[in-house]
């Protein structure tokens, strides 16, 4: 192999040959083991979410694989609705066209090229991350099976009577002119207003304190031309005797009536409220408890409700409003609208206040633009139904999430379920398989020629609805459309139920429970077994990564490497505004003034999976990954030493005999409990404590102690056969186990060292992915020899702090005496005296008698017995202390320094709170350090 680990000379090989053999496809004999991909959109290109997800799937189906399980790692892609239907309206709008302009069929088939040319964007890029998922088997939800399944679905639930078209309120978004789900609304905490505005009573009517008005309290003034309505509470004193009279709407003259409804809140404002049912969610249930009618003041068309219409497209007054409304108001922008009826309100003396208001405003989590809820015919999915057998699956474990808490959530939210609107006003998606004849009734079926022959409507004409489904409805059926559903496929009846859902938190709303919901009910099978819930991926300092703030990652610029000014130039690309584009590129000069070395995928999904700990938000820290470079390195320079020696030489593996020191025997029962710990961790999902097995055992037991103890072994010429032979088999044996249990975490890296090292480990095969996971073996561990080598390590560490600190160098050798030696320690002296006087630089050692007096010396601690290394004769004792205490006062002035600083209340009271740490933490270091140099001062000052 090279002298120093290249992982660009290796990856995309690598992968390029497993994909092309095929291994990634299920093949084993054992029992199914199935994960599904979440799919990513279309549009999409890799971002940290999911290189942190993917690493976790990978890992646990490359673990599986090599338990020998039946796995399927099935990839795929989301049409996107929206979000797709923006991409390519947004390039047509560059060439001044329109989706109108082209109609629907030009408008899809530029849709579909889009997708061809760049819908592969994000696969690749999952390539990159070594994810061995079945590429023969990738799906996308537009697919022409999975659009059958969704045909099919549709229709079962709508038979089933779980599927209706009802006019209600819904969102609606502004720019796309579409209905949207409530999951896909984000409230934005803004500083708005609060108009107090005077309605007239009607009928010569006074309130008990003598007014001839209500004053009634609104953040959307320009909804009050659709008021039918003016709400008070039931019990409140100022209002009761007006309940059941009306108030003059003004502008518009229309009577209203006062209402009496437990809505209302006598403490808030005036308590007098409102009531807009058709433009308003709360409004609408009051609305639907009084019988209010729906008075809809806003077009879907022309401006699709960018606009306030109060006319409808053809000019004619609403017949709704019961031409009431002045026409001044018709076409204008709704906060244009609000604008004139809020003058118009003053000039009339009805503006009572108005007040500055905290508002939570809706909008859009694609188009950013203000929500408005709208009356409107749409399909929905009665949900009450499939919840409920969707929380008993959960209720009874037969599906379990990791961590538990989610099922909290989960089942917070299924409980308060709402019925599911899945049709969206789009022209990219699943069109809706309804067809409407010319006096308006609906037909649903799998095709228009089904509806026909079913209904026997010969040669009616039908027309199609024009809706297509919610993104969610096609996602929602894919760990079994995906199977071949509604065939009753060979792969279906081996991989359903799945086994993993890897997902984050934030949608389990919108996907994890409509999957169990329409599973349970469509396929009488739950869609998974387990939902293991990870955290998001946030910055070093814990702040959700976004293009605003200047910190989002892309995993692929760690795998590869940016240099600076293109990392800056990716980060403030698009951006409008000046100052902030350059805020965010100082920002990332003063982060990365190098730009972001190239570290390798390995390195990348080993930082993931030790960040993995169980639901929490992950602060990605870029340190980690360069530590986890280094433990690539170490690995590969593991393996280069091991190779220089054994390749060529008898490592007994066909059998030879061989003889085992205690220190093979020690690193063989070590590595027993790290397949253990392994194992046991990534069977409970705990991927943090399992990459930290790993790496404890591969760093700080194989590499730092293990390579260096067999080393008298290996470059003794005069060492007997059978133990070199022994030495050099437990050598290549335990490292090509390593690689079997690094595997899942460090797929490139550890499928190349194998491939070099298998032969001489006695093994064969293809590829490492397709050996077997390894097993502990109780009988392989040796606890005497656990506690022998233990005892080495300590003794050894003793010495070496005792070399630091007197600053006597390696090359010197030493002599020690023990004092205070038990029994076992002799044994152990005598036994590895060799080895000690070898590694540790020993000139003798010497036992104390018990009637000796110790010479001055340094001392340490191995259990009870004490280790000293006398100091006479070790070091220059005048130069020693001239060169302590230059550095003692240097660190008794930056004590000094710092602790002024600290001590300094003006300083104290101005300075950040991390500037303090960081002054705090200098403090504490200096102290420690100084201490330390004083204690050494003074054990050299006695000798």
């Amino acid at each position: 192999m090279d002298k120093t680990y290249q992982p660009h000379a290796i990856e995309t090989a690598l992968y390029e040959n497993w994909e092309a053999n095929n291994y990634f496809a299920p093949q084993g004999s054992g029992e199914p083991y199935t994960i599904m991909i979440p799919p990513p959109n279309v549009t999409g290109s890799l971002h940290m979410g999911h290189g942190f997800n993917n690493s976790i799937m990978d890992c646990l189906i490359r673990f599986r694989r090599m338990q020998g399980r039946n796995t399927l790692w099935q990839p795929g892609t989301d049409h996107a609705g929206i979000a797709t239907q923006m991409v390519v309206e947004r390039q047509l709008a560059a060439d001044g066209i329109g989706r109108h302009d082209l109609g629907r069929e030009k408008f899809l088939e530029k849709v579909w090229e889009w997708k061809e040319q760049s819908g592969g964007t994000i696969t690749r890029q999952i390539r990159r991350l070594g994810s061995s998922v079945d590429w023969s088997r990738e799906r996308f939800t537009m697919d022409e099976g999975l659009s059958e399944a969704v045909k099919e679905a549709f229709v079962r639930l709508h038979q089933d009577g779980l599927i209706y078209r009802g006019k209600r309120l819904v969102n609606w978004d502004t720019k796309f002119h579409t209905a949207i789900s409530d999951l896909e609304v984000e409230n934005h905490d803004e500083k708005g207003h609060l108009w107090n505005l005077r309605y007239p009573l009607a009928d010569g009517n006074k309130t008990a304190d003598g007014k001839d008005y209500l004053i009634v309290a609104t953040t959307r003034p320009e909804t009050m031309l659709g008021d039918s309505a003016v709400a008070v509470h039931p019990e409140d004193e100022r209002y009761k005797a007006l309940i059941g009279t009306f108030v003059e709407l003004p502008l518009v003259g229309r009577r209203i009536p006062i209402i009496a409804d437990d809505y209302c809140d006598p403490e808030f404002g005036t308590g007098c409220v409102k009531i807009t049912p058709a433009h308003d969610f709360n409004d609408y249930e009051v609305g639907k408890r009084h019988n209010l009618p729906l008075l809809n003041i806003f077009d879907k068309n022309a401006a699709v409700l960018a606009k306030a219409q109060v006319f409808n497209i053809d000019g004619s007054v609403n017949a709704e409003i019961d031409g009431s409304l002045p026409a001044e108001y018709a076409g204008l922008d709704r906060f244009v609208a609000r604008k004139q009826i809020v003058a118009a309100f003053e000039a009339a003396g009805l503006l009572q206040s108005i007040d500055d208001h905290a508002l939570k405003v809706p909008k859009g989590d694609r188009s950013g633009t203000v929500i408005e809820p709208w009356l409107t015919d749409q399909w929905y999915v009665s949900t009450k139904p499939l919840a409920e057998k969707a929380i008993a699956v959960v209720e009874s474990g037969e599906i379990q999430f990791v961590p538990k808490q989610y099922e909290n959530m989960y089942f917070s939210w299924m409980r308060d379920i709402q019925d599911w609107c899945i049709s969206r006003q789009l022209w990219w998606g699943h069109r809706i398989p309804a067809w409407y004849d010319d006096a308006g009734n609906v037909y649903v079926g799998r095709d228009e020629a089904e509806v026909r022959a079913k209904h026997n409507l010969g040669d009616a004409n039908l027309r199609q609805d024009e809706d297509v489904l919610d993104t969610w409805f096609s996602s929602g059926l894919w760990t079994f459309s995906t199977l071949g559903w509604p065939q009753q496929t060979d792969f279906l009846k081996t991989f359903h139920p799945t086994d993993v859902l890897v997902t984050g938190f934030d949608i389990i709303f919108f996907w994890v429970a409509r999957m169990i919901m329409l599973s349970t009910h469509l396929t009488g099978q739950i869609p998974f077994k387990t939902v293991y819930v990870h955290g998001l991926v946030r910055d070093g300092q814990g702040q959700k990564m976004s293009k605003s703030k200047g910190n989002v990652l892309d995993p692929l610029d760690i795998v590869d490497g940016i240099d600076l000014e293109a990392l800056v130039a990716k980060r403030t690309s698009g951006m409008m505004q000046p100052k902030l584009a350059e805020k965010i590129a100082k920002q990332t000069r003063a982060e990365f003034p190098e730009g972001i070395a190239a570290y390798g995928t390995d390195a990348l999904r080993f930082t993931n999976l030790a960040l993995a700990s169980t639901g929490r938000d992950i602060k990605f820290d870029m340190g980690r990954v360069e530590g986890y470079r280094n433990f690539c390195n170490k690995l590969w320079n593991a393996a280069n030493f091991v190779i220089e020696n054994t390749d060529n030489q008898d490592t007994g593996v066909n059998g030879e005999a061989v003889e085992l020191s205690p220190v093979d025997r020690w690193i063989i029962s070590a590595l027993q409990r790290c397949e253990q710990d392994v194992t046991r961790h990534l069977d409970a999902f705990r991927f943090d404590m399992a990459a930290q097995a790993l790496y404890e055992f591969i760093w700080d037991e194989y590499c730092a102690w293990y390579l260096e103890l067999v080393k008298p072994v290996l470059w003794d010429e005069n060492a007997p056969v059978e133990r070199q032979r022994g030495t050099r088999r437990t050598l290549v044996r335990v490292l090509e186990v390593i690689l079997r249990l690094a595997h899942p975490f460090m797929p490139f890296i550890t499928e190349e060292i194998w491939q070099r090292i298998k032969g001489q480990a006695g093994k064969d095969g293809a590829t490492i992915m397709l050996q077997p996971w390894p097993v502990a073996v109780d009988a392989r561990i040796d606890a005497a020899a656990e506690g022998d080598i233990e005892w080495v390590k300590q003794l050894m560490l003793g010495v070496r702090q005792i070399r630091g600190e007197m600053k006597i160098s390696m090359a010197k050798r030493i002599d020690i005496i023990v004092q205070n030696a038990a029994a076992s320690d002799l044994r152990r002296l005598a036994d590895f005296e060799p080895l000690l006087s070898k590694l540790a630089k020993l000139e003798s050692v010497r036992v104390l008698e018990a009637s000796e007096e110790a010479p001055m010396s340094a001392t340490a601690l191995v259990g009870e017995m004490q280790v000293l290394v006398p100091m006479a004769g070790l070091i220059d004792k005048d130069a020693e202390l001239a060169r302590l205490d230059k550095e003692i006062q240097r660190l008794q002035g930056e004590v000094q320094r710092v602790g002024g600083k600290l001590s300094n209340e003006g300083f104290v009271a101005k300075a950040p709170a991390e500037v303090l740490d960081k002054e705090r933490a200098k403090l504490a270091e200096a102290e420690q350090a100084l201490a330390k140099l004083v204690e050494q001062r003074e054990k050299i000052a006695n000798l």
